[in-house]
């Protein structure tokens, strides 16, 4: 199969955002908009985030300028489409296994940040909590590039995987 831009990368159901709750810190800011951008995202937000992180200098894509991005000061400022799932990222014991949650196919997906967890007001608002299966929390924006690649690798047609290892 030759690779264009018409048939390469597939193209997940539906439509998802990712964003991250009191974000501080720019270059965090900007690679999570960058792999969002990569890998589809119809936009990126923020929750509470400190000036710092509005500035997302490590965003070498200029995500900005191809799709939007929300800076919302407070969880009451959050206006998501309607029917999109909010969903939360958060290692908590109840929460559910990365590779055992079904993703929505409209879905806000929501990080911590990166010296704490999410808030109890927004865990409250998620419609479901996720957890990815490690010893402890990993940097929020490879946490979101963890998360935005288990939805494209569930919700998109790849070919299926070999028998054996190795590719084709």
């Amino acid at each position: 199969m030759t690779r264009t831009s018409s048939n390469w990368p597939p193209t997940a159901k539906g439509y998802f955002a990712i964003g991250a709750e009191r974000m501080s810190k720019s270059l965090n800011l900007g690679n999570l908009m960058r792999s969002a951008h990569a890998f589809g995202a119809s936009f990126t937000f923020t929750v509470g985030a400190t000036y710092r992180a509005l500035e997302a200098h490590a965003d070498t894509s200029k995500t900005q300028l191809h799709l939007p991005h929300y800076n919302w000061a407070t969880l009451n400022d959050i206006a998501l489409p309607g029917g999109c799932k909010l969903v939360g990222i958060e290692l908590l014991d109840e929460a559910i296994d990365l590779p055992s949650f079904r993703h929505p196919l409209r879905a806000a997906y929501v990080l911590g940040p990166e010296l704490g967890s999410l808030s109890p007001q927004l865990l409250e608002r998620c419609d479901y909590v996720v957890k990815i299966p490690t010893s402890f929390c990993v940097n929020v924006a490879m946490a979101g590039a963890i998360v935005m690649y288990d939805r494209v690798k569930s919700l998109a047609r790849f070919a299926d995987r070999p028998v054996s290892e190795g590719g084709k």
